[in-house]
């Protein structure tokens, strides 16, 4: 005799209802799960059973779990495997019941479960990923300082490999200081980038460009020896930009632009005086 399928999700529904302690409490052991938390997507489970299978509450309970499972350092397996733990839940109260009903219901029922299984997993991947982004661009913002020098006079240090990503993130920065500070005098440090090549040197003059059309004056210093033949074997012209050979060169030449005379100080000599004994 074949068993109607609508017959048989009403009796899967009826044994969800009938036996929610219990079911709930296994489904709590199986997952290892907070019990508030599958209590709710239980009952959002029977909700939406109730009205027809619109399974958006629970669709947005689980994607919750899944980015709070994600930020917990769980796997998108670990996740998965919790959400089918449902199945092995209910299989109890199924077995107990023993009748075509149940049996055919819980074939419906596996299957229900598995694709919010895979939506999980899904979430999880997505969630992750926006996690990754942001810790990326956290670690930008702190790789790309913009310190005060000197009253008028900011720089930005870089460490690192200088990407149009990273680019971005130190105009933002650069920009946003000087109007903050309303410094004229920019001096942007390459000491501590590795190599400079013709990529590098178009987001270098990105950043003195956008700095220039807010009245301030870019310096770019740390031109090593090695960077310097680099700069003339590849053909890259900075134009009229000041290059500097280290940070205290470019804050010097920052200075004397602002109109501070900087003296250097005497050397001092040291006097060696012998008595006769």
């Amino acid at each position: 005799m074949t068993v109607d399928a609508d017959v048989a999700r009403r009796r899967i529904e009826e044994l969800l209802r009938e036996n929610e302690t219990q079911i709930l409490h296994r489904w709590t052991l199986i997952a290892k799960a907070s019990s508030e938390e599958l209590s709710d997507i239980y009952r959002a489970l029977l909700t939406s059973l109730e009205h027809g299978g619109d399974l958006a509450d629970m669709r947005g309970l689980l994607a919750e779990l899944s980015r709070s499972r994600a930020r917990q350092g769980f796997t998108p397996a670990d996740t998965a495997r919790a959400v089918f733990g449902l199945k092995e839940a209910l299989y109890e109260a199924v077995e107990s019941d023993g009748g075509p009903e149940a049996l055919r219901g819980f074939i419906w029922f596996s299957r229900l479960i598995d694709d919010l299984g895979l939506f999980t997993f899904e979430t999880y991947t997505t969630a992750r990923e926006r996690i990754i982004l942001d810790q990326a661009e956290q670690l930008l913002e702190l790789s790309t300082p913009v310190v005060k020098l000197w009253e008028g006079i900011v720089a930005v240090p870089l460490v690192g490999t200088l990407d149009s990503a990273r680019t971005q993130v130190v105009m933002e920065k650069l920009l946003q200081t000087l109007v903050d500070t309303g410094a004229e005098h920019a001096v942007i440090d390459i000491t501590g980038v590795p190599a400079v090549d013709t990529q590098v040197a178009q987001h270098l003059l990105k950043a003195v460009v956008a700095a220039r059309l807010m009245g301030a004056e870019c310096v770019i210093s740390g031109i090593r020896p090695q960077i310097a033949h680099t700069i003339v074997t590849l053909g890259i012209e900075f134009g009229d930009i000041v290059t500097k050979a280290s940070l205290a060169d470019a804050l010097a030449h920052a200075l004397r632009r602002s109109g501070i005379e900087v003296i250097a100080p005497k050397a001092t000599r040291l006097a060696v005086r012998t008595e006769n004994v």
